[in-house]
């Protein structure tokens, strides 16, 4: 055990970790992260890639004899293929089944630059007539540093480093050339899968991304990238623990269901638990342990959150959400739009500091970006508890909405404290926001609530108890707004209020009732149109 912070420091510099955000665009190399484990994943033989040709030199291409050691590992019936202390130059390396892929102590796996002249470079995107209702990264899973498509019984472990060095981040719908790759580990309709005790440096696109993955396990992750953290697509039974994500370009934990499989596939069975997500780092700072905070004028949206969505055709169950810590990013978000149940979630014993926009985003859309003739989905059965919120930006209150004619239903809140900026004003309590029922669902869409804490709207059976709202700067807004709600039930909430400014504001709200919540008597009303609290 290190004994302090100088001692550490020391340690990392002889070890080479400091990962700067110089030294990211330089020629150096990071050695692999100080974290030690024992091959203890693998069975049959250990197949050292050295042995098969790899030089480790961070000079010569070592693709090829990582994939023959690979094949002779699947030929002997299964074994443990190990990259010793070293710096592997790797284009597209190729899963096989019952394979243990080992980084150990010392490794580091890096992703060369796309060649721009001659050369094959990273396998080429496969074919998918399915492509058109998802972002190309999303569509495609060849074009990666490591993958797998229709394998079974494989892990990838070890306290080695993978370096998307030359990895592209892509863009949106934007297809990349043959040759170019932007995922590390990229997995397609496989089961019984382990990520374990790896780190991941600019990833790409993803660091991680599963599509069809059955009985998956990421433990103990370290990833410090450019993009998306872990993206966990039309998977079942798949468990995500112990993970460290700093991601301020995009997601950091992400659960989808694609139609890029080529039909709707929930993802379903799902734990996220004891992890930390983050997007206020410079990229490697997390992982070299000085923690940089990116300065103002750099721009980073500073996602880094736990989301489902947006691609959400299959619909999200039966998951659970415990014991995260959330920092300096976006809040949690809960998206249906293409026709997916969203349903049977429960969200629990979070801390969120400096949130950026929303702490909890809960949105039932209509974008339908998928085969046509599908209904809209629905999002119910969602359970938020024991959640605490610091520093959280003020702009925009909690938003939970559904469309006109397509309710939220059975939502409950429970234990939660929010602190956030205020700041609000009476004309910003006077704001209609848009509906955009078909738009990309994003909290930022929907422009300045006029509410300082909840906005809920087209939502049925709303249930919060012991709730409190505080701003550290007077807010002109009611502190919770409900437009076109059914059954809302409010009990022991503190809800922070100016003089003269409404608690609560109520538009076309039925079965409504707030009780024990001073200074707000108990009250009770079957209809109202529009009241103010």
């Amino acid at each position: 055990m290190l004994s302090d912070g100088t001692e550490r420091r020391k340690f990392l510099k002889l070890t080479g970790v400091g990962l700067t955000g110089s030294a990211l665009g330089s020629s150096a190399v990071p050695s692999s992260i100080s974290v030690v484990s024992e091959v203890s994943a693998g069975s049959g033989d250990v197949f050292d890639v050295r042995a098969f040709g790899a030089k480790g030199d961070g000079k010569t291409l070592d693709t090829p004899s990582i994939d023959k050691a690979i094949a002779a590992a699947a030929a002997a019936g299964g074994g443990t293929v190990r990259l010793s202390a070293g710096k592997y130059l790797s284009y597209s390396i190729h899963l096989r089944s019952n394979i243990t892929m080992y980084l150990g102590p010392g490794a580091v796996l890096i992703a060369p630059e796309s060649p721009t002249k001659g050369g094959a470079g990273y396998d080429p995107p496969e074919p998918n007539a399915w492509d058109k209702f998802q972002d190309f990264g999303h569509s495609h899973w060849h074009n990666s540093m490591i993958w797998g498509e229709e394998i079974s019984n494989v892990s990838i472990v070890g306290p080695g480093l993978i370096w998307g060095k030359g990895l592209s981040r892509g863009s949106g719908d934007t297809a990349l050339a043959a040759g170019i790759g932007n995922k590390s580990i990229s997995l397609k309709n496989c089961r019984n899968v382990i990520l374990r005790d790896l780190s991941i440096l600019h990833g790409g696109h993803f660091a991680v991304l599963a599509t069809g993955v059955d009985n998956l396990t990421i433990d103990n992750l370290m990833i410090d990238t450019n993009r998306d953290g872990i993206d966990i697509d039309c998977c079942r039974n798949a468990r995500v623990s112990n993970c460290s994500v700093n991601s301020p370009w995009d997601d950091a934990i992400c659960l989808k269901s694609s139609y890029g499989l080529g039909f709707a596939r929930a993802t379903q069975n799902v734990t996220i638990t004891n992890c930390y997500v983050a997007g206020c780092y410079e990229e490697g700072t997390m992982l070299d342990g000085t923690y940089k905070r990116i300065a103002a004028a750099y721009q980073a949206p500073q996602n880094g959150r736990i989301k489902f969505g947006t691609e959400s055709n299959g619909g999200f169950q039966n998951i659970t959400v415990s014991n995260c810590v959330v920092e300096g990013c976006r809040g949690v978000a809960l998206e249906t739009v293409d026709g997916g149940l969203l349903e049977d979630v429960c969200i629990s014993n979070l801390t969120m500091r400096y949130i950026t926009d929303v702490p909890f985003f809960l949105r039932l859309g209509q974008r339908m970006r998928g085969p046509e003739g599908v209904p809209v989905g629905e999002l119910r059965r969602v359970s938020i508890s024991n959640v605490v919120v610091s520093n959280c930006a003020s702009r925009q209150a909690a938003i939970m909405t559904g469309i006109p004619g397509h309710c939220l239903e059975d939502v409950k809140l429970s234990n939660i404290y929010v602190l956030h900026r205020g700041g609000g004003t009476r004309d910003d309590a006077a704001i209609q926001p848009p509906e955009l029922e078909s738009a990309y669902p994003e909290p930022s869409r929907f422009g300045t609530m006029p509410a300082h804490g909840f906005f809920i709207r087209h939502a049925r059976g709303i249930d919060m108890h012991d709730i409190e709202i505080q701003y550290a700067k007077e807010d002109l807004r009611p502190a919770v707004l409900l437009d076109d709600v059914k059954d809302a039930s409010f009990s022991r909430v503190r809800l922070s209020h100016a003089s003269k400014v409404p608690i609560f504001a109520l538009n076309n709200v039925e079965d409504f009732e707030i009780r024990d919540s001073r200074p707000v008597p108990d009250t009770r009303l079957d209809k109202v149109e529009s009241k103010l609290l």
